[in-house]
């Protein structure tokens, strides 16, 4: 008896709207939420204010980003490892006081050498945020402290410090050179602080890309004990993560030291949350492992955008606070939906 076999027929081809949406899968599997962010906040903005997608308003928005993604940057660091950083408001605040006293002191002592001064006041400020990035460091690769617990802990003990430095009167008295170049200076038309982040990125671009380090960190926040077992000294890596974010972290304090021409206590109030937020809206795994400098840079433009464009639209800061906490919600409830996709499509 003769059978007829069966023959198989082939899957219909999707039609453009099953491709459409293969490929915004694919892109926020590979880049998280913030392309779709991006493209809804220049439309809305776009739609509110006239002045938004002007190229003075866009240069504004650059120059006031940049202190964001310096800290963005070392949050990063951090995050990839599994750990995050509550201080770093903290090290910006300490950085602005501790440089201005400095400069200060420095200043009436040495009234002829300038530069000499805000060398060394921008290196006792340097000193004092690193310092924190040490107790950090120590705190959570040494002795095993939750990063959550360390990092808090340390941004009451800096805020507190900054405040009785200065009894919650803002320093002044800073060289007028100070400001002129890291706070208003250009170089080749663009400002130097614009300048100082792109150095900046390009380094932790190429520390995370091209240097064993950056593997280091990586594998570290993906698997700690495959990475000690694989012969990586976990504890000197969160270490030095640790001393990056609070690098990075007091640099853009003196910048905006410099832009204020004050050292300021409170400096750096809310940028722990904005930084986090840059993150993960950039699709920084807050289970560590995962992690890119450009988008990061992306990501903290972002923040600043649509800071920028509530200003615009005459929207008041507590509402502004009010849809950060939004963003950030939005942005981790994101990150969750595509670990759960990314689980289910590699099994």
């Amino acid at each position: 008896m003769n059978s007829n076999p069966s023959i198989a027929t082939p899957s219909p081809l999707p039609g453009p709207g099953g491709r459409v949406l293969g490929a915004l899968r694919g892109l926020f599997l590979r880049l998280g939420v913030l392309p779709f962010m991006l493209v809804i906040a220049f439309i809305v903005f776009s739609a509110l204010s006239n002045q938004f997608l002007t190229v003075q308003n866009q240069v504004n928005l650059l120059r006031q980003s940049v202190y964001l993604i310096l800290v963005s940057l070392g949050q990063m660091l951090v995050l990839v490892t599994g750990g995050f950083d509550l201080s770093v408001g903290t090290v910006m605040a300490i950085t602005s006081v501790v440089s201005a006293m400095a400069m200060q002191f420095l200043g009436a002592a040495l009234p002829d050498a300038t530069w000499v001064v805000i060398i060394a006041g921008c290196a006792c400020g340097m000193l004092a945020g690193l310092g924190i990035g040490l107790l950090n460091g120590i705190g959570v690769a040494f002795i095993g402290v939750s990063p959550f617990i360390v990092t808090l802990g340390l941004q009451s003990v800096g805020f507190g410090l900054a405040l009785y430095l200065t009894g919650g009167v803002p320093v002044s008295g800073l060289p007028a050179e100070f400001s002129d170049l890291f706070g208003f200076g250009t170089l080749l038309g663009i400002p130097v602080p614009i300048l100082v982040t792109a150095v900046c990125v390009a380094a932790i671009g190429m520390l995370m890309g091209r240097l064993a380090t950056g593997t280091h960190l990586l594998a570290v926040g993906g698997n700690a004990k495959a990475a000690t077992l694989s012969g990586i000294d976990t504890r000197r890596v969160l270490l030095l993560a640790y001393l990056l974010c609070a690098g990075l972290a007091a640099v853009s304090g003196l910048l905006l030291t410099a832009r204020v021409e004050t050292g300021e206590a409170n400096l750096g109030g809310t940028v722990a949350l904005e930084s986090i937020a840059a993150c993960v809206i950039a699709g920084v795994s807050l289970r560590g492992g995962m992690g890119r400098v450009p988008n990061v840079v992306m990501g903290a433009i972002f923040i600043g955008l649509v800071q920028n464009g509530m200003n615009l639209a005459s929207i008041g800061s507590y509402l502004q606070m009010v849809m950060l906490g939004v963003l950030l919600i939005v942005a981790v409830v994101a990150d969750q939906i595509r670990h759960r996709i990314g689980v289910r499509d590699s099994h």
